[in-house]
């Protein structure tokens, strides 16, 4: 029962309490530059979830045979070789969504979601629960996109999915960069609130409890941000 509690949670954090782009601003470019159509932000959000989903699995199951000096070259040719595979089906059956991606598909490579979910949770924990992370983190991308590209589409255009709703002129700014940093903020603060909504009082929280982080972060054991940097500090001054 606990462990299915436990994956439960690790599942549902990245759709809200720990949204990748919403709660930990990550891939912020990609975001920004999809959202312009339903049509390419779905796209985006699937392709990205499958190479996490697909590069969690495999990291986590090389976490005990990858030396640690060279684990990020290694993930990053884990993640290339997804990347590659995505990319060449979307090719393959999807040619119009790969000439709407366009650079943004490769670029999944060095998306910092991948790779900072495969060096703060999928070296670090099993494969089941990696998967997991992977799938709650990417639904999570794709929830924001799809927000993201409906509202700016809609009012920048005036259609969903290629079909017109609004009677009134479009107001273009919203499929401008501008109106995507504008979207971009107005849902950020949207999740913000949801998230402090569901996890209780932000003033009961405090300090590292209140980081979307925490659940993954290595300093909380050792006391916090604070304390790491105090014992940094103490360290350069013994060196001194």
């Amino acid at each position: 029962m606990a462990n299915k509690k436990s994956l439960r949670e690790e599942f549902t954090k990245g759709i809200v309490k720990e949204n990748p782009v919403l709660r930990l601003v990550l891939g912020t470019c990609p975001t920004l530059a999809t959202t312009t159509s339903m049509e390419s932000a779905i796209g985006m959000g699937v392709s990205a979830a499958i190479v996490l989903v697909c590069s969690n699995i495999v990291i986590s199951a090389l976490r005990k045979v990858i030396p640690q000096k060279v684990r990020i070259p290694c993930y990053i040719v884990v993640i290339a070789s997804f990347v590659t595979i995505v990319q060449l089906l979307v090719k393959a059956f999807v040619p119009t969504l790969d000439q709407q991606l366009g650079v943004y598909l490769p670029l999944i490579v060095v998306n910092c979601i991948i790779l900072g979910r495969a060096e703060a949770f999928a070296g670090k924990n099993g494969v089941l629960a990696s998967a997991v992370d992977g799938l709650g983190m990417g639904i999570g991308f794709t929830c924001a996109l799809i927000v993201m590209s409906a509202i700016r589409e809609l009012l920048g255009a005036g259609s969903l999915l290629g079909h017109e709703l609004l009677p009134i002129p479009p107001m273009t700014i919203f499929i401008l960069a501008p109106g995507g940093f504008f979207v971009f903020g107005i849902v950020m603060a949207l999740a913000n609130k949801l998230a402090e909504a569901g996890g209780g009082k932000k003033a009961e929280l405090g300090g590292c409890k209140a980081c979307p982080m925490a659940s993954s972060c290595e300093k909380l054991a050792n006391g916090g941000c604070e304390k790491s940097a105090e014992s940094d500090e103490k360290d350069k001054e013994a060196v001194k």
